[in-house]
C-alpha cells in the first residue's frame, strides 16, 4: 500500500531469543492503555526526531548508537534514551550480537513500530525476526530509483527531472522493502547536493509522520494481523 503526496560494545553471555521478545511485544500487556507506540533509532543531530516528536507521535523511546545531538532532542521531549554504544567500525564488528542488545533494549518498552531516523548501524536479522514487516524508513530518492547513502549525488548525476522523498519498510535488503509513501520534489536549475536534499528533507519531515501515524492507525485496527504492506 503507498500513499503519495537514510555505521560492539560487549554483549550479555545470552541474548533472548527474538521469538522470546517478539512474543512480548506483541502479548496485550504490552498495550494495557490501548495505545501503539513507537522506538526511534538516531545517530546524528535528531532533526528527524525532532519533526516525530513535533507531531506529537507516540514515541516510548530513543535508541542511539553512539554519543550524538539527537539524545539532546530527546531529552528535551521528555523521551527515555537507551544508548547501546557501537565501539567497532572495523571488520571485527559482530553485527548479529549488537542487533541482538537492540532488540532487548526495546522489549520493555512495548513498542509497535521501530523507526528509523538516521540510524547509522544496519541492523541483523534478529530485529527483523521481532518485528516483522515494523520497521520503517525514510530515504532522499524515489526508490527504486537511487538506492544507497549518495541518493541525492545520484540523482543529480543522472539528471532528472524530479526526486523526492519515500518511506519504506526497512527488509533486510537496503532500500528494497515496500513503499509506503513518496512525494516528489523537483531538481531546479543549478541544483547543488546541498539545495535539492534541503527541499528535500523539508518534504520528509512532513511526509514522514503522517505516513507512521497511518501505519499506527492500520495496527491499531488489526492487531492480530500481519501488516498488509
Amino acid at each position: 500500500m503507498t500513499w503519495m503526496s537514510d555505521q560492539g560494545p560487549a554483549a550479555t553471555d545470552r541474548a533472548p531469543h527474538a521469538c522470546e521478545i517478539a512474543a512480548a511485544l506483541l502479548s496485550p500487556a504490552s498495550h494495557r492503555d490501548g495505545s501503539y507506540r513507537i522506538a526511534v533509532l538516531a545517530s546524528g543531530t535528531g532533526t528527524v526526531l525532532a519533526a516525530l516528536a513535533g507531531a506529537v507521535l507516540p514515541i516510548a523511546v530513543v535508541v542511539v548508537d553512539r554519543p550524538c545531538e539527537a539524545e539532546n532532542v530527546a531529552a528535551r521531549a521528555g523521551i527515555p534514551v537507551e544508548r547501546i554504544e557501537r565501539t567497532s567500525f572495523g571488520a571485527d564488528f559482530d553485527r548479529d550480537r549488537y542487533t541482538a542488545e537492540v532488540v532487548a533494549a526495546l522489549a520493555p518498552y512495548g513498542v509497535a513500530l521501530v523507526v528509523m531516523a538516521g540510524y547509522g548501524t544496519i541492523l541483523g536479522s534478529a530485529i527483523h525476526d521481532a518485528y516483522p514487516g515494523r520497521i520503517v524508513n525514510t530515504h532522499p530518492a524515489l526508490l527504486p530509483a537511487f538506492k544507497g547513502w549518495h541518493a541525492v549525488a545520484d540523482a543529480l548525476a543522472a539528471g532528472v527531472a524530479v526526486s523526492g522523498c519515500t518511506v519504506h519498510v526497512v527488509t533486510l535488503e537496503v532500500d528494497a522493502g515496500p513503499i509506503l509513501a513518496q512525494q516528489v520534489v523537483p531538481v531546479l536549475a543549478g541544483d547543488s547536493v546541498t539545495t535539492l536534499h534541503d527541499r528535500i528533507k523539508v518534504v520528509e519531515r512532513r511526509l514522514y509522520p503522517e505516513t507512521i501515524r497511518r501505519v499506527l492507525d492500520q495496527l491499531a485496527a488489526a492487531p492480530a494481523e500481519t501488516p498488509p504492506w
